[in-house]
């Protein structure tokens, strides 16, 4: 009959590799799409409160706002970039400005500061950058008045005269609105600009280096917008889209211009391009008004790529550029903060380690990067109980960036694997396991790359062990359909075929889970093909753990809810047939 059992098994079709988390991009769903509009203010809220020590986009900014002040100013900047120099609109004295996003207030202190006589209005989306505006030493209420509004919704008249501001500011604002909601904001605006006012607008552009890599990923809404790890989304902008939009709301452009720039991180070795929408609108309330052909068609173009400057000119230095959290993770990819730490004391044990910040999780595919509640509760049991791999050889599937099953069992095991399919799982996991372990169970526990199915993988793990594993563990990795198949499979060529021991010691493959898009059932018919049965199974708050069944037997009689972080968890223990 074993021997039957065996050939059925090598006679089934192979299992395909599987990509459990696919590279094509389908884009936001649209519950998360409608969540994200819902939640902005949330997520922007979020934003300043992680950043409120830091200096956000000061210097980009700042140098932006001193562009479109006069340039009678004496001030300590660099030379100006052409593009806002000597230009006719700044060579008036301005009574009012209004900064529209005025975060921390960036744009708002360099002005006050520059000219003593003029008035600033500031609004936020976040009631949280509002409050870093008025906590902001130089701020005197006889000069700014700021406060929250969503100009997608609020009423501005109720906070500025109507025709009562010279120039508005729109730095790397607008992109942060839904497209089918910015004229909303533009009609806000025109409210209170005066007649003949200013908006000077700057913001991504299509083409950004920051959109081709949201492209590679499932971070698209709609055409060129896009959500970013945090929560917050932008928009890249079209020359064409743009001054559509702001024409339609009867405001022209007399400059547009597109910036392009080299972003050097030398920390990593990385150059990266840039793109910028940079434009100045002028507001009229006259039918026969039309800005001139001639302005337009002489937009300046503020891209150094293909210009040579003349041999006795001084060169033009290069724009510096905000490399904040944001920034960073639109050039670059990578986080500079993307983690947060969580402290386990499981029994004695107490392990740290860096998860994936919650506030990320959400445009993550990699489940590998968090740390669930069914690992909590499986490494609380092998805590509590060491008998369940004392002496034997043990394999973790789907181990994540945690670890924490393996890192409590690699003391009592005689060998122990963790593995996961996700490099980027895969390398957080090692950097815990280092920081958590010491000799001999750190040179004990052996990290090994193991996508379900994969046949590469699956023969690089038996070479390092041929007789197979007595314990395999997986936590919360029943949750895709697809996988469900790949995972018994890899499960089945993996686990020892020693069936000589008692029930209790035989070789088992121990699930722990909440059911989600994969009923029991679907389980146990999978488990079947492969040549696993269930021997016991454990839910909470079901009546039948009150017997003295294998996994009752695993929980002490003293409370034990701290590690069952919910009522949805289910422990299912397989053996070989």
């Amino acid at each position: 009959m074993e021997s039957n059992t065996e050939n059925n098994v090598k006679q089934q079709q192979p299992a395909q590799r599987i990509q459990i988390y696919p590279p094509t991009t389908t884009g936001v769903s649209p519950f998360w799409i409608a969540k994200y509009e819902r939640d902005a203010k949330k997520y922007w809220d979020q934003f300043y409160r992680r950043h409120q020590d830091k200096a956000i986009a000061i210097v980009l900014v700042a140098k932006f706002l001193f562009w479109v002040t006069s340039t009678k100013a004496e001030t300590s900047m660099e030379p100006l970039p052409k593009f806002f120099k000597d230009r006719h609109y700044l060579d008036k004295e301005w009574d009012q400005y209004f900064s529209v996003g005025c975060g921390a207030g960036n744009a708002v202190f360099p002005l006050i500061a520059t000219y003593p006589d003029v008035f600033v209005y500031a609004c936020d989306f976040s009631q949280r950058a509002v409050n870093l505006v008025k906590a902001h030493k130089e701020f005197n209420e006889t000069r700014v008045s700021a406060f929250v509004c969503d100009l997608t919704s609020d009423d501005l008249g109720k906070h500025i005269s109507p025709a009562s501001v010279d120039v508005v500011t729109m730095i790397f604002v607008l992109s942060a609105v839904s497209p089918e909601k910015m004229p909303l904001v533009l009609q806000n605006i025109k409210k209170v600009l005066k007649p003949n006012g200013y908006v000077l607008f700057r913001d991504y552009a299509v083409g950004d280096l920051a959109q081709e890599r949201f492209s590679t990923k499932d971070q698209q809404i709609s055409e060129n917008f896009y959500v970013r790890g945090d929560g917050t989304r932008a928009f890249y902008f079209s020359n064409e889209f743009l001054t559509s939009l702001f024409k339609e709301q009867g405001l022209d452009a007399e400059e547009l211009g597109l910036c392009c720039k080299q972003v050097e991180n030398r920390a990593r070795e990385l150059v990266m391009n840039r793109r910028w929408v940079q434009a100045v609108f002028r507001y009229s309330d006259s039918v026969n008004y039309s800005p001139s052909s001639e302005a337009l068609s002489k937009s300046d173009l503020c891209c150094q790529e293909n210009i040579k400057p003349k041999a006795d000119a001084e060169p033009i230095k290069d724009f510096v550029v905000d490399m904040s959290e944001g920034m960073a993770v639109e050039m670059f990819g990578a986080l500079t903060n993307d983690t947060e730490v969580i402290e386990i004391e499981l029994g004695g044990y107490d392990i740290k380690i860096k998860v994936l910040s919650k506030e990320y999780q959400h445009t993550c595919k990699s489940t590998g990067l968090m740390l669930w509640e069914s690992a909590r509760l499986m490494a609380a049991i092998l805590a509590r109980n060491p008998s369940i791999v004392a002496g034997k050889r043990v394999l973790e599937l789907g181990a994540g960036c945690g670890g924490i099953c393996s890192m409590v069992a690699v003391r009592p095991a005689s060998i122990m694997v963790a593995t996961d399919g996700d490099r980027t799982a895969l390398e957080l996991l090692n950097q815990n396991i280092i920081s958590n372990l010491r000799p001999p169970f750190l040179t004990k526990l052996v990290i090994k790359k193991l996508e379900w199915g994969n046949r590469d993988d699956i023969d690089a793990i038996k070479a390092m062990n041929n007789e197979g594993f007595e314990v395999i563990i997986g936590t919360d990795v029943t949750y895709i359909p697809d996988a469900i198949l790949p995972l018994f499979s890899t499960a089945r060529e993996l686990i020892s075929s020693n069936k000589s021991a008692e029930k209790d010691e035989a070789p088992a493959l121990i699930l722990c889970h909440i059911f989600r898009r994969v009923d029991e059932p679907s389980l146990l018919s999978a488990a079947s093909r492969y040549g696993f049965r269930l021997v016991d199974k454990w839910a909470k708050g079901s009546p039948n753990n009150e017997s003295q069944s294998l996994i009752s037997s695993w929980f002490p009689e003293n409370n034990f809810e701290e590690h069952i972080l919910t009522s949805a968890l289910n422990i299912m223990y397989f053996q070989l047939d």
